[in-house]
């Protein structure tokens, strides 16, 4: 056979192989589900009180964190922190942007200087999509589709009713892109419904799908419950169901079928190989929920308010039930998902997470870190020091590798240690304000 026959039949080879390889290969895709208010101590994998048998076989395919955390303890604050891989005190969404107009936070949101992993995602070729709940500015101006997401069903809101789509502020809260749009069904199932439509459009490319879902935040509403909020009416904010912790734990399963049908779906088309998804919680739970052995609850700087559920999967590259006691925070995925691609950390707004990818396909150590939340609390190691934390006001020092629950204040018996937690606290406090995010101050 002369060299130049089996050079062609080479060439011919190589086109056939590429031809049935998918173009998006070497780029996997993501997806991010976010859970609202889901404690630590709600979900079966963690030993908790639901049964959610798609996260347990989610956690079994992949990795378990027992000592992951929401870098805030309520909604906002830690939706702005998972968008720019950075503390959310430096974009200047330290707290809720709430839904009355009468509140100067109505019309925060995260501007446009802010630099997103949607962003950075969809630059380099990726699909982006978001389905749920934003919660980062009410305007169209801070929508979604102007941060980074081709694609945006959902509400800007805290909270919507689970079937009319109307917030607390009695304002109907359901978009299309940057327009409001009429749509019928449950918010949980349309979250999935969409998540499944996007991923089967979107099969021959790589895609990035974030699901930020409503349950189990209030109004408590199952599946099967009826509308309860009419745009500029009188309601329960929480709703009507007086069966609460059922219909919390209601809300928890179906949310759970979700991600059931999200992993099918991957299966299905032949993507789960080469799918990161991530499961975590915005916050830890209010009193409706369970955060197991931890102190506190939403809102709080004890380790109920923010040490939270996560869990990864990445068939063929996460080892298959594995766990990990690793420090980390939400702030951790943006850079995670920017390694994963192949891409380079935005140099003009350093991020203050770090990969987990060492954690996730190595096993491998983080190093030593501290993590600070709200400039109240921090954690060093096996240390956390508090300041005024509630129901316990002054400065508090715990060692969690011994009391994970918080009861033992040893900051008396460390006073080097207590007081050089608390240099590093007034330290961060000054260096995210430097240089923080204007946001405006009237309408």
């Amino acid at each position: 056979m002369s060299f130049q026959v089996l050079a062609g039949r080479l060439l011919c080879l190589l086109v056939a192989v590429q031809l049935a390889t998918p173009a998006f290969a070497a780029k996997p895709n993501f997806v991010v589900i976010m859970a609202d208010d889901l404690g630590y101590g709600d979900l079966s994998p963690y030993g908790g009180w639901i049964k959610v048998p798609h996260l347990e076989a989610l956690a079994a395919s992949g990795m378990t964190f027992s000592d992951f955390h929401s870098s805030g303890n309520v909604c906002s604050p830690t939706r702005a922190g998972l968008m720019t891989g950075r503390y959310q005190q430096r974009a200047n969404i330290p707290g809720v942007v709430f839904a009355d107009p009468k509140r100067d936070a109505h019309y925060h949101g995260l501007q446009s200087e802010e630099v997103t992993f949607a962003e950075l995602l969809r630059d380099s070729g990726y699909s982006t999509a978001i389905f749920g709940k934003w919660h980062l500015g009410y305007f169209p101006k801070y929508n979604p589709v102007h941060q980074g997401f081709d694609l945006f069903r959902g509400y800007v809101s805290g909270n919507v009713d689970f079937f009319s789509h109307v917030d607390q502020a009695g304002v109907f809260d359901w978009w299309q892109q940057d327009r409001l749009q009429q749509e019928e069904g449950y918010t949980t199932h349309l979250i999935t419904q969409h998540a499944v439509k996007f991923i089967e459009d979107n099969r021959d490319r790589p895609f990035c799908l974030y699901l930020p879902h409503e349950a189990p935040h209030y109004p408590y509403q199952g599946p099967n419950d009826s509308p309860l909020r009419s745009v500029g009416g009188d309601f329960d904010l929480n709703g009507e169901r007086k069966d609460i912790k059922a219909a919390y734990s209601e809300m928890v399963v179906e949310m759970d079928k979700g991600v059931g049908e999200v992993v099918a779906t991957l299966k299905r088309l032949g993507l789960s190989e080469n799918t990161l998804v991530l499961f975590i919680s915005d916050n830890g739970a209010n009193n409706r929920g369970s955060n197991g052995p931890l102190r506190g609850f939403k809102g709080s700087n004890w380790e109920g308010g923010h040490r939270v559920p996560c869990i990864a999967s990445w068939p063929g590259k996460i080892a298959a039930g594995s766990k990990t006691d690793q420090l980390s925070i939400s702030l951790d995925l943006m850079p995670t998902l920017l390694e994963a691609a192949g891409l380079p950390a935005p140099q003009e707004r350093p991020l203050d997470g770090k990969s987990l990818l060492p954690v996730l396909l190595e096993g491998k150590s983080l190093g030593q870190r501290q993590l600070v939340w709200n400039g109240k609390a921090i954690r060093d190691g096996q240390w956390k020091l508090i300041v005024d934390g509630k129901g316990a006001k002054g400065i508090g020092l715990y060692d969690l590798a011994s009391d994970l629950g918080e009861q033992t204040n040893v900051a008396k018996q460390h006073p080097e240690r207590t007081e050089k937690l608390l240099a590093a606290l007034k330290a961060w406090e000054a260096e995210v304000a430097d240089g923080a995010t204007q946001q405006p101050d009237k309408p």
